[in-house]
């Protein structure tokens, strides 16, 4: 069986110098794309990136919740190195998870990663074919700076 999903993107600036989108999703969400100077939104390639992050945060949070981890910060950061000839395509791209809580367990972390990373996250099992793809954590104490 095949899940599908729905994407319908509109140029936003019919008669202006800037390169608008509009992505209406088959969710009925809606957000713009803008590779313009002063943009109004990420860049494809920006979301691209942002995606990435958004799919293995949302697996790697929802596995330490599971796990009963305590959990109150979290962040992914995301470091992508670009060819610099056409298509500008991503070669590799560093995701490093920073996780703040009380007693967290690095083990804990490590396998929800591991999981996001080779059974769960579309986005990088889509990816990960052309692009090397690093991960890492960082653990932030509970009242660290």
């Amino acid at each position: 069986e095949r899940v599908t999903s729905t994407a319908n993107v509109v140029l936003q600036t019919v008669e202006s110098p800037g390169i608008v989108f509009e992505a209406r999703l088959g969710s009925g969400t809606r957000f713009l794309m803008d590779s313009g100077v002063a943009p109004q939104g990420p860049s494809p390639v920006e979301a691209l990136l942002a995606a990435l992050g958004a799919c293995a945060g949302m697996d790697v949070i929802g596995i330490l919740r599971k796990k009963r981890q305590v959990v109150t910060g979290y962040e992914v950061v995301l470091n992508g190195e670009r060819s610099t000839d056409h298509p500008r395509r991503f070669t590799r791209i560093e995701i490093v998870h920073r996780v703040r809580g009380r007693d967290l367990s690095p083990s804990a972390i490590e396998e929800a990663i591991r999981l996001s990373d080779t059974k769960y996250c579309s986005v990088h099992a889509t990816l990960a074919p052309t692009v090397e793809i690093v991960s890492r954590h960082e653990i932030i104490p509970e009242g660290a700076g």
